[in-house]
């Protein structure tokens, strides 16, 4: 059977994105980088322009986003009501980290679901000539999210465990690795991506007026766990489960996060100090799918970068 023929994607990207979107294009010669001018007028509000903008008409088209904050979103957003409207052959936004993604339910009335506005936000795109827009998403916090979006676009939920599971498969202990879960939510998440791994899972008790974490299924003594979810804030969590891991005999502890959000710095915690005969994590692998943390923690131990760009590659191609 034929191979189908590749299509060639002119690929913009925020500012943020810029390395990201590099290392994208240096994956194929079918990816071709394109520009935009940034400016802001004196009030604060975005003055932008889409370089060699009727040059793109009848071709396929993609967007890099990074929604890190909500300062850098209308202007991102002008951008992608913009493109579409190009009469260019296809439309792909790539927005790696969905950064409302955890705000998805409401507890009691008056709670605001921004997860189901973004999606409705999202939703408005304009259609191009070749219909909806392709929206690609990493490990989108809940599966169930994909229903928040209307029909002008086609939400498309790629995963960064297959880099994890690919880097695990090269370390030196690889017959010793036992995937832990923070909870039972991750656990439903990422079990059957990684069911070929032993697993445990902790669970949050409480006692009190504390939430505990505790082992609730599994054995991980005398292995190398790596803790997997789908993102991390303060790390307070993960903190908890490396110490009850330990104390379980595990020889070893590292985590896996696809979005590595860290607020305030809160990276720091984790960081390898000259002084520490043990090191509470082995490793900690994120994505780029946060480009300004990776600025971060660029040369920091226990960090490593498993990269996207191989992903994304291929995703703008379907």
């Amino acid at each position: 059977m034929e191979m189908p023929k590749k299509k060639q994607v002119l690929l913009f990207h925020s500012v943020e994105s810029e390395d990201l979107a590099r290392k994208v294009a240096a994956q194929s010669e079918f990816i071709q980088l394109q520009s935009i001018n940034w400016r802001s007028f004196d009030d604060g509000f975005p003055n932008l322009f889409i370089n060699n903008a009727q040059d793109i008409r009848g071709e396929h088209v993609a967007f890099l986003a990074s929604f890190s904050s909500p300062s850098v979103i209308f202007e991102q957003l002008s951008i992608i009501f913009a493109l579409p409207r190009l009469f260019v052959a296809s439309f792909t936004l790539v927005l790696p980290f969905f950064p409302t993604g955890s705000f998805e339910r409401m507890e009691e009335e008056g709670d605001v679901a921004t997860a189901f506005t973004m999606a409705r936000i999202l939703s408005n795109i304009p259609i191009s000539r070749g219909g909806p827009t392709s929206l690609v998403i990493y490990d989108i916090h809940a599966l169930q999210e994909r229903f928040y979006f209307g029909d002008h676009v086609l939400p498309c939920f790629e995963s960064g465990v297959p880099l994890l599971k690919q880097r695990l498969h090269q370390l030196p202990d690889a017959d010793k690795i036992v995937v832990a879960f923070p909870d039972d939510g991750a656990h439903k998440r990422f079990h059957k991506q990684l069911d070929h791994f032993p697993m445990v899972v902790c669970t949050k008790v409480r006692e009190g007026e504390k939430r505990i974490v505790r082992l609730k299924e599994g054995n991980c003594a005398g292995c190398h766990v790596v803790i997997v979810d789908d993102l991390v804030q303060s790390g307070g969590t993960l903190i908890e489960c490396q110490k009850v891991l330990a104390a379980h005999g595990a020889t070893k502890v590292s985590a896996y996060v696809t979005h590595g959000v860290f607020p305030k710095r809160t990276w720091e915690r984790f960081l390898h100090k000259q002084d520490d005969s043990e090191k509470a994590f082995a490793y900690f692998w994120i994505t780029d799918s946060c480009p300004l943390t990776v600025k971060a923690i660029s040369n920091r131990a226990p960090f490593e970068v498993l990269s996207l760009a191989g992903s994304i590659s291929d995703a703008l191609q379907i």
